[in-house]
């Protein structure tokens, strides 16, 4: 066994080597990331952004940046690495071999003489009586003393020369590489090793497990609170009109963590009269319904008030009190619309699907609250389906300036149809811009996202959808940009805090307001999703029996469509009952009003046969042209009604009738059944 100052000597290495392992090419990973990572600026370069000072790269910004949790850890593992080295070096002549020649400084072979000499020398250096240090006497007995012996005494010589120690030949030692205080405590050695084992290998890891475990108790996806989760589900209903989402959104209990005062009774009530017509509260029963409005709790009250009033962009009026709620109420916003999300889309009926009219009023909301535009600009008018909310949301619009441009420019789109020179001869001349915030309109037109959406439905294996079919729903979702970037951070000026892009693909059913397949998509992460589209990819062409050649090839088409702009995503549904089915693939961002995509996708699911066969083999597979005109017609009355806000003021009216259309449920008619049928697919550019 080895002796006990060597194991502690080894203990730092072994440390060392267990850190380094993977410290060291995670680091050679990670700055390789920093130096391939783009320096081109990815957020809104307009003035109204820049003089938010969201984006300013102030010393704090940068420091703030880099002291991440991931770049602490690293920087402190690293330390603890230089540590080590330094205590190696200084701790390597207690592990070093015995060599008297070279304790007493002379070379091999010398004569016996010439050792009493260099002995005689160091005793008059280190010996007790002539150097009273208790480190020289140390090393004179330790060392001089015995390399003396070793050199003087034929035998103890001999062997040295030969086997390099003067016991002779050593046999094969092993320890344990640990310290000193971890093998005896207090003169006793039995079972210390065996606490410190119980201690830092089995009840410290337990401690952490129980503080982890209870705060995970606490919060579920995107760190949003299992109560309020609950809370979301049990609100959201399937008639849930737009106009009254809000009132679901401000029950979180996050919000419940805001601050009451008796100081911000004042400024409340003045904030109350600037967004009541946001409320809808000037009805007929005003009275009750203000009076049931103030009923709730006073954490709601305020955060729907402070939401509100950052719709109307009055938050600069606020008080220092006021801003700091403010700006605690929209650092949750995201998170928690996500959430909200999720809790309408999360499969409800009992064919498994969620909800289509809520979940697109909560993005419509997301929207809102990022651009900082009042519900009631959504409203339906001018041609326009968002209302003037899209053209609200560009720099230097206000209401005066829409009604000067109201002539040639009714929509968003409108907007983006004229050119250059169209575009500024109309801002400058007409709305009266002047040419530094034409070029801010400008630059925003340019970072605003142009979508394309192609969507297959098909059963991987077979020709065509039979009923009880898992069918595969594959979408490839392009955006581009007028500046050429691909990822980008929206213009939203009056929202405090950076906020990325996120798009919604919603495969759903209008007409019996049902959502089938639901997916977030983020264009921020190139790798992540280049390693989605390999796999998708690879794993599909695998499954048709494709070779290795054929793989690759695809899977490097797929890679480049992602570096090119494009996400592909990739889900499961059940095949429903046999018949045709109007689907609509929506694709909705939840930052910018009027950049959403609307696509029209037929599927047809056949009737399963008894013996199996698939629809596509079956004979008589032309569809009558009556039927394809009566389809096409179908859908032109589905976008017509599709292109009507639901903001409107009589939508109580209309959520009346959407409940007794929902309550009606189309029967599909199985003599289609008998038809050959080819996978359902689509594809859509543009806005809808």
């Amino acid at each position: 066994m080895a002796d006990t100052g060597e194991n502690s000597a080894l203990f730092p290495i072994f440390i060392l080597s267990i850190i380094a392992l993977p410290l060291v090419p995670y680091t050679i990973l990670k700055l390789f990331r920093v130096a391939s990572k783009k320096e081109k600026s990815i957020h809104c370069a307009c003035s109204v952004c820049s003089r938010s000072g969201k984006y300013r790269k102030s010393i704090f910004g940068r420091i703030s940046k880099f002291s991440t949790c991931s770049n602490f850890t690293l920087l402190l593992l690293w330390v603890i690495v230089i540590f080590l080295v330094y205590s190696i070096k200084q701790s390597s002549r207690e592990i070093e071999a015995f060599d008297p020649f070279s304790i007493l400084g002379l070379a091999p072979g010398v004569t016996e003489s010439a050792i009493k000499k260099a002995y005689r020398r160091l005793s008059i250096q280190y010996h007790p009586d002539k150097n009273p240090d208790p480190a020289a006497h140390k090393y004179f007995v330790e060392y001089i003393s015995k390399a003396y012996q070793a050199l003087t005494d034929p035998v103890s010589r001999e062997n040295f020369e030969k086997y390099g120690h003067p016991d002779g030949r050593q046999g094969f030692q092993m320890g344990i590489a640990l310290p000193q205080f971890l093998l005896d405590f207090n003169g006793s050695s039995g079972g210390i090793l065996l606490l410190w084992i119980l201690g830092g290998f089995i009840l410290l890891p337990m401690a952490f497990g129980v503080v982890y475990l209870s705060r995970a108790s606490k919060y579920g996806g995107n760190n949003v609170r299992r109560e309020t989760l609950i809370t979301y589900f049990e609100l959201v209903k399937p008639s849930l009109a737009p106009s009254k989402v809000m009132d679901v959104f401000v029950k979180a209990a996050e919000f419940m963590d805001i601050p009451v005062r008796r100081a911000d009774d004042e400024p409340l009530q003045e904030l109350f009269k600037l967004v009541k017509s946001e409320l809808n509260l000037d009805g007929k029963n005003a009275r009750q319904e203000q009076a049931k409005f103030w009923k709730q709790l006073p954490a709601i009250v305020k955060a729907e008030l402070l939401i509100q009033a950052h719709l109307l962009r009055k938050a600069d009026t606020f008080s220092s009190n006021l801003q700091q709620d403010y700006k605690h109420v929209l650092q949750f916003t995201p998170r928690l619309l996500e959430g909200l999300i999720k809790m309408a889309t999360v499969p409800r009926t009992a064919k498994g699907h969620g909800w289509l009219r809520p979940a697109i009023g909560i993005v419509e909301l997301s929207q809102c609250i990022i651009q900082a535009v009042p519900l009631s600009a959504r409203k339906a008018g001018s041609g326009s389906s968002d209302g003037v909310a899209s053209l609200l949301q560009l720099p230097n619009f206000n209401d005066a300036v829409i009604t000067k441009i109201a002539k040639k420019v009714r929509t968003l789109q409108n907007l983006l149809d004229m050119t250059l020179q169209e575009r500024a001869e109309l801002l400058s001349d007409v709305a009266g811009l002047s040419a530094a915030e034409v070029q801010d309109v400008e630059k925003v037109l340019e970072l605003m996202p142009r979508a394309t959406v192609e969507v297959t439905c098909e059963t991987e294996g077979e020709e065509g959808i039979q009923e009880g079919d898992i069918v595969t729903v594959q979408a490839w979702v392009t955006v581009r940009r007028a500046n050429g970037l691909i990822a980008a951070l929206p213009h939203a000026p009056y929202y405090p805090f950076p906020k990325g892009e996120n798009f919604w693909f919603l495969l759903a059913d209008a007409n019996s307001n049902d959502v089938w397949f639901s997916e977030s998509i983020n264009f921020m992460d190139e790798a992540a999703a280049i390693t989605t589209a390999s796999t998708i990819t690879e794993a599909k062409m695998e499954a048709s029996g494709a070779n290795m050649e054929e793989i690759a090839a695809a899977v490097k088409d797929a890679v480049a469509k992602v570096k090119r702009g494009c996400r592909l995503i990739l889900g499961k549904i059940q095949a429903p009952q046999a018949g045709s089915y109007s689907l609509n693939s929506h694709l909705m961002c939840d930052a910018w009003i009027g950049c959403d995509t609307k696509t029209n996708l037929k599927l047809k699911v056949l009737k399963r046969s008894r013996a199996g066969s698939r629809g596509g083999h079956v004979a008589g597979g032309v569809q009558d042209e009556n039927d394809v005109e009566d389809e096409d017609e179908d859908d032109i009355e589905e976008d017509e009604e599709g292109d009507q806000s639901e903001y409107s003021e009589d939508e109580d009216e209309d959520e009346d009738k959407d409940e007794d259309e929902d309550d009606e449920v189309d029967k599909p008619n199985n003599n289609s059944n008998r038809k050959g049928f080819a996978n359902g697919s689509a594809r859509r550019k543009g806005r809808k």
